[in-house]
C-alpha cells in the first residue's frame, strides 16, 4: 500500500469540494444554526439569549443528530458508485494503484471536507462567543466538536460501504436515506416501544446497552454524560447506566463505527 497513492486521491476528492464550495457551504449552515440555537436554545426555560454552555450544548446536540449524519451521507454515497456509474472506475483501477488505496483516498478526502466544515462551522461560534465562556466551557464545547467531527466520520464510512455495494446511484442515494431515517428516528422509538409496550418488564439496563448499536446515541450519550446540567436536561441519567457514560467506552465504541464499515467496504470492493 503506497501512502502517496492514498494521499494524492484524497487531495483530488478535497480540491473538489473546496472547488464547488461545499465546505463553506455547510460551514455557513453549521455557524448560522448554531448561532440561533445558541441565542433562543433557552426559549423553552422562558428565556432567551445566550444563558450557559451546557444549554448551548444540550440544543446543538439534536440539530447535530439530525444534521450531521444526513450530511455525511449525501457526501459519500456516491464514492465509488458515483465512478462506476461514469465509466472512471475501470480507468482508474487500470492505473498502479489497488482497490484500497482507492477506497481510503476517497474517504480521507471526503473525511477532511467534512472535517473541515464542522470545525469551521462550530469553531465560529466558539470564537463569537468565547468572552462569555470559562476555560472549562471552552474545553466541553471542544470536546462537543470533537465528537460531531466523530459522529460525521461513523456516517460517512456508512455511506463509503453504501456506494461499494450499490450497483446504482439512486439505489445508493436512496439507501443512504433510509440509513438515516432508521438511525436518527426509527431506532430509537423501537427501543423506547419495546420499553413501554412491556411496562419496563422486558429489557432493563440491556436495552440501554443496545443505544451503542446506534453512532447517534453514542454521541447523544458521549455529550449528555459529560455536563450534569446537560445530563439533567435530557433526563437519561435514570435510564441509562453510569458505566455506560464512561468517555473511553464510548469513544472506542465510535471509533469502531468508523473502522468497521470501512473493513466490510474493503472485502466487498471486488
Amino acid at each position: 500500500m503506497e501512502l502517496t497513492q492514498i494521499f494524492t486521491i484524497a487531495a483530488k476528492e478535497f480540491r473538489d469540494r473546496m472547488r464547488n464550495r461545499w465546505v463553506l457551504a455547510v460551514a455557513l449552515v453549521f455557524t448560522v444554526f448554531s448561532l440561533v440555537i445558541a441565542y433562543f436554545g433557552g426559549a423553552q426555560q422562558g428565556a432567551v439569549g445566550f444563558r450557559s454552555i451546557e444549554v448551548t450544548i444540550a440544543s446543538l446536540v439534536s440539530l447535530v443528530i439530525y444534521l450531521i449524519p444526513l450530511i455525511a451521507l449525501l457526501l459519500g454515497f456516491d464514492a465509488i458508485v458515483g465512478e462506476r456509474e461514469r465509466g472512471s472506475l475501470d480507468l482508474l483501477l487500470a492505473l498502479p494503484i489497488t482497490r484500497l488505496e482507492l477506497l481510503l483516498g476517497k474517504y480521507l478526502g471526503l473525511a477532511a471536507a467534512l472535517t473541515l466544515s464542522t470545525l469551521a462551522g462550530f469553531g465560529l461560534v466558539a470564537l463569537l462567543l468565547y468572552q462569555r465562556l470559562s476555560w472549562a466551557g471552552l474545553y466541553h464545547y471542544g470536546g462537543f466538536m470533537a465528537s460531531s467531527v466523530l459522529l460525521g466520520l461513523a456516517f460517512l464510512s456508512m455511506a463509503v460501504l453504501l456506494s461499494v455495494l450499490a450497483r446504482e446511484r439512486t439505489r445508493a442515494s436512496g439507501l443512504a436515506i433510509a440509513l438515516w431515517f432508521f438511525f436518527v428516528l426509527v431506532f430509537d422509538l423501537v427501543l423506547l416501544g419495546v420499553l413501554v409496550s412491556t411496562g419496563g418488564q422486558f429489557g432493563g439496563e440491556a436495552l440501554a446497552w443496545l443505544l451503542l448499536l446506534n453512532p447517534a446515541d453514542v454521541f447523544r450519550i458521549l455529550n449528555v454524560f459529560s455536563l450534569d446540567d446537560v445530563r439533567t436536561l435530557y433526563g437519561l441519567a435514570s435510564i441509562v447506566p453510569a458505566s455506560l457514560g464512561s468517555q473511553a467506552l464510548l469513544g472506542s465504541v465510535m471509533l469502531v463505527w468508523i473502522v468497521l464499515p470501512l473493513l466490510v467496504a474493503r472485502w466487498r470492493f471486488r
